[in-house]
C-alpha cells in the first residue's frame, strides 16, 4: 500500500507531524518546540501564528524524512492541547490576543463567582460533565471578552471566531470553522447529551453563539488542504480529537472497562464508559472518548492532572538542577529513596480529584539531607503518586478495579518512574511497541473516515505490548510512602486567597 495517513499532534510544549502505514508504524516525523509565554504569575499563553508556522515545518519536516510528498497522504489527522483558547477575526486571519492556555488560572475570580452565583462547582455538570474550574475553554472565552477590547468589538461585529488549537489549525489548513465533539466536551458550552452548542450554557457564560464552531464528529471529511501548503496537495483533513482522546483510540480502548493513561505536559487517564453518559461522584470528569462518523458517540470518566512532565521541565529550565529532561532518571536513581522529601506540584492549582484552584505548590519534608537528587526523585514520585488517586476514583466511580494499566507519552520511557508506578498502583504497567498513540489516535479517526483503515478490529490489531512492570511486593509506596504523599497534599491547600 503505496498510501499513507498524516497526523498533526499540536501539544503544549511542542508540535510534531508523524506519518503512519497501515499497520500503525511510523514512517516519518518532526517535531518542534515553541514559546512559552508567563505574563504573569498562573498565566501562560502561546502564539497562535507561531504555533501555524511550526505546523507547516514540521509537515514539511515529516514529508522529508519519510522521503515522500503530499500525493502519498490518503488523509490528515489532527490532534491537539483541548482547552487551550483562541480567537481570531474571519477577515483578516489574525489572532486577536495569544491563545490562553489550558493550564492557565487567570479565570479563578470568574470562577468563584459562577460557583456563587449558579449553586457551587458541579452546577452545570449534568449539562456539561465537568465541574466549574479554570481548565476550561469557555471562562477562557468570557475573560478575553471582559479583557481584550478587540476580542468584544469584534464579536459585536460578528467577525470573531472562537476556537481550541484544533479548530485554529482545521480553519488555517481548510478554511473551515469546525471543532468535533471531543474538544467541544472541553468548553462548558457543549450539552453532553445532545452534543450540541448548550444555549442555556453559553448565556450562563455570555457567549455569543455567533462565534463558535461547527461541532463535527471526530471521523470525516471536514475540508481539503490547499494545494500550495505544506502538504503540496488537496488531501482530506478527516479526523480531529483532543490530544487524551486521540490516545485512548491509539491505544486501542474501545470496549467499556478499558483505560489508559498519558504521561506528557500533564497525566490525563481515560475509561471507556461506553455510550452511557457516567457523571462522577469522586471528583473525575464526565467527557466524550470519540465519535466516528455516524456511530454513536462513546464516552468516558477522565481523570486530569495538571502538571507531571511540565515539573521536569520546570527543574530544567527554572532551577536548572538538569540539563535535559531524560537527565531527571539518572539523578534519581543516584538516590535509593526521596530522603523523606514530597513535591506537590500545584502550580495551576490540583486537579481531579481535589478540583482546588487555591492549591500552590509545595516541597514537605525538608532537612539538611535532602540534595538535588531526593527533589528530581521526588519529582518523578509525584506523578505517580497522582496517577494513583485518579486510579482510585475511577475505581470508586465504575466498580471495577482495574487490573492493568496501557500508558504512553513522553515519560513512558522513564523505567525507574515506570516501576514506581506500578509499586505505587499494585498493577501492572504497560507500554505498547508505538508509543506515540496521541498521533496515532488521530491518524486512525482520519484513516477511518477515508476508508484506509475499515474498522476498530483493524486498529486493535496493530496492538502491541512492549514491556510490562510489575509492582514489588515488598515496597512500601503503595501504603506508607502514599500515606505521606496524601498528607503532603492537604499542605497545598488554601495557599491562593
Amino acid at each position: 500500500m503505496n498510501q499513507y495517513i498524516a497526523s498533526i499532534d499540536q501539544g503544549t510544549t511542542s508540535t510534531r507531524c508523524m506519518i503512519f502505514n497501515h499497520a500503525g508504524e511510523a514512517v516519518g516525523r518532526h517535531q518542534l518546540e515553541h514559546t512559552q509565554i508567563y505574563p504573569q504569575p498562573g498565566w501562560v499563553e502561546h502564539d497562535p501564528l507561531e504555533i501555524w508556522a511550526r505546523t507547516e515545518d514540521v509537515i514539511r519536516g515529516a514529508l522529508a524524512d519519510a522521503k515522500l510528498t503530499g500525493q502519498h497522504i490518503a488523509a490528515v489527522g489532527i490532534t491537539n492541547q483541548r482547552e487551550t483558547t483562541v480567537v481570531w477575526d474571519k477577515n483578516t486571519g489574525q489572532p486577536l490576543h495569544n491563545a490562553v492556555v489550558w493550564m492557565d488560572t487567570r479565570t479563578a475570580a470568574l470562577v468563584t463567582e459562577m460557583k456563587e452565583k449558579h449553586g457551587g462547582q458541579d452546577a452545570f455538570r449534568p449539562q456539561t460533565g465537568l465541574p466549574l474550574a479554570t481548565y476550561f475553554a469557555g471562562l477562557k472565552l468570557r475573560w478575553l471578552l471582559d479583557h481584550v477590547p478587540a476580542v468584544q468589538e469584534a464579536a459585536d461585529a460578528g467577525t470573531a471566531l472562537f476556537g481550541t488549537i484544533d479548530t485554529w489549525l482545521i480553519w488555517k489548513l481548510t478554511g473551515q470553522h469546525i471543532t468535533d465533539v471531543t474538544n467541544a466536551s472541553r468548553t462548558m458550552l457543549m450539552n453532553i447529551e445532545t452534543l450540541q452548542w448548550d444555549a442555556e450554557m453559553c448565556a450562563a457564560f455570555g457567549i455569543p453563539m455567533a462565534m463558535l464552531p461547527v461541532i463535527k464528529s471526530s471521523a470525516e471529511i471536514y475540508g481539503r488542504t490547499s494545494a500550495d501548503g505544506a502538504f503540496g496537495a488537496a488531501i482530506p483533513v478527516a479526523g480531529n480529537l483532543g490530544d487524551q482522546h486521540a490516545a485512548t483510540v491509539g491505544q486501542a480502548c474501545f470496549s467499556p472497562g478499558e483505560a489508559k493513561n498519558t504521561y506528557g505536559t500533564g497525566c490525563f487517564m481515560i475509561l471507556n464508559t461506553g455510550h452511557e453518559v457516567k457523571q462522577s461522584n469522586n471528583g473525575l470528569l464526565t467527557t466524550v472518548a470519540y465519535k466516528f462518523g455516524d456511530a454513536p458517540a462513546v464516552y468516558a470518566l477522565e481523570g486530569s492532572i495538571a502538571i507531571t512532565g511540565a515539573l521536569i521541565q520546570w527543574l530544567r529550565d527554572n532551577l536548572n538542577i538538569i540539563d535535559s529532561a531524560p537527565e531527571v532518571e539518572t539523578l534519581a536513581a543516584t538516590v535509593d529513596d526521596n530522603g523523606g522529601a514530597y513535591f506537590v506540584p500545584a502550580f495551576s492549582g490540583l486537579y481531579a480529584p481535589y478540583w482546588r484552584d487555591d492549591a500552590r505548590g509545595v516541597i514537605v519534608g525538608l532537612t539538611r539531607y535532602i540534595t538535588k537528587a531526593h527533589i528530581a526523585r521526588a519529582a518523578l514520585e509525584a506523578t505517580a503518586y497522582q496517577t494513583r488517586e485518579v486510579l482510585d476514583a475511577m475505581n470508586a466511580d465504575s466498580g471495577i478495579p482495574l487490573t492493568a494499566l496501557k500508558i504512553d507519552g513522553g515519560m513512558v520511557g522513564n523505567e525507574l518512574l515506570m516501576q514506581f508506578q506500578a509499586d505505587v498502583l499494585g498493577v501492572d504497567v504497560v507500554r505498547p511497541k508505538v508509543s506515540e498513540t496521541t498521533a496515532l489516535g488521530a491518524a486512525y479517526a482520519a484513516g477511518l473516515a477515508v476508508g484506509y483503515w475499515q474498522n476498530t478490529d483493524e486498529m486493535r490489531a496493530n496492538w502491541g505490548e512492549d514491556k510490562r512492570w510489575s509492582p514489588d511486593p515488598d515496597s512500601d509506596a503503595s501504603t506508607e510512602k502514599y500515606r505521606l504523599w496524601k498528607k503532603a497534599v492537604t499542605k497545598a491547600f488554601d495557599w491562593e486567597e
